[in-house]
């Protein structure tokens, strides 16, 4: 196999690694019952007028299974991080303690597990568009390969390795979709 073969596989497996590691960021987002910090990612403070990363002004942890704890470096700004909480519209709303934020993540209803559930499933399945938008810009550039006098059993060979590649992201995108299902489901 040539160079031009072996760097079209090495963009795919780049391409759809990429799209699954996005959807695992994604996923985590998803609460499944269980305080997480990972719940505040995204939350932008407004910082000295400059919407910064909340995890950049202030420490968050998780004492115990039901609340997230949230100290931040500068007192002066609690009060925007408490705005900031609730303009992202997270489905909690925090307590101000004096120097810390806590949030008190409610048990999820059947009912919200479900959109939960469905939920996780729409980003399991933008992932699976993502690698299979990976396959067809790679194979476009497999079926190039051919102009570049690489012989035509090389170049099916080729397309054959990047389908089971694609074949095993997209299993891998099901299998984490189940695990995700599972946690979000148990109560």
């Amino acid at each position: 196999m040539n160079d031009l073969s072996k760097a079209c596989i090495e963009e795919a497996k780049s391409s759809m690694q990429s799209a699954l590691n996005f959807l695992d960021k994604e996923l985590a987002k998803i609460r499944a019952g269980k305080a997480n910090p990972g719940m505040l990612d995204g939350v932008k403070v407004d910082y000295y007028g400059t919407p910064t990363e909340l995890n950049q002004v202030a420490n968050i942890n998780t004492p115990d299974a039901r609340s997230i704890v949230i100290q931040p470096w500068e007192k002066s700004i609690l009060g925007a991080i408490n705005k900031a909480i609730l303009d992202a519209n997270l489905g909690f709303t925090p307590r101000n303690e004096g120097e810390i934020l806590r949030i008190i993540v409610p048990p999820l209803t059947e009912e919200r597990r479900k959109e939960l559930t469905k939920s996780a499933k729409g980003e399991v399945e933008n992932c699976k568009v993502n690698v299979r938008n990976a396959r067809r810009n790679v194979m476009d550039k497999v079926k190039k390969l051919k102009d570049k006098s690489v012989p035509e059993d090389e170049v099916k060979q080729v397309e054959k390795e990047i389908q089971d590649i694609t074949d095993k992201f997209i299993a891998e995108c099901d299998k984490v979709f189940t695990s995700k299902e599972k946690e979000i489901m148990t109560v």
